[in-house]
């Protein structure tokens, strides 16, 4: 149980990490605006990869099958992020 608190602190702080430096580069340079709903989702975002990862971690046993299942959560968040980000597929959700 203690284990678990420990992954999930590291997880969240990573996840804070991250989402500090595009806050931080919003004070220096006009070039990063975002708002605090592209926090929130880029926060869901990260947080859920993260979880998702370690779920598979806990779960899968298989060192190859761990990796791959792995590659394509990472892949997923990719894509997604991207398409958030610049509309590489043209769906409505993609940014103006």
């Amino acid at each position: 149980m203690i284990m678990q608190n420990k992954r999930l602190t590291y997880i969240v702080g990573t996840v804070a990490l991250l989402l500090c430096i595009p806050l931080v580069a919003m004070l220096f340079t006009d070039e990063v605006n975002w708002s605090p709903f592209d926090f929130i989702v880029a926060g869901v975002l990260l947080l859920g990869t993260g979880l998702a990862i370690d779920f598979v971690f806990r779960k899968v046993q298989n060192r190859d099958h761990r990796l791959m299942i792995c590659a394509v959560i990472l892949a997923v968040l990719f894509l997604i992020w991207a398409e958030l980000a610049v509309g590489i597929f043209g769906t409505p959700f993609a940014g103006s």
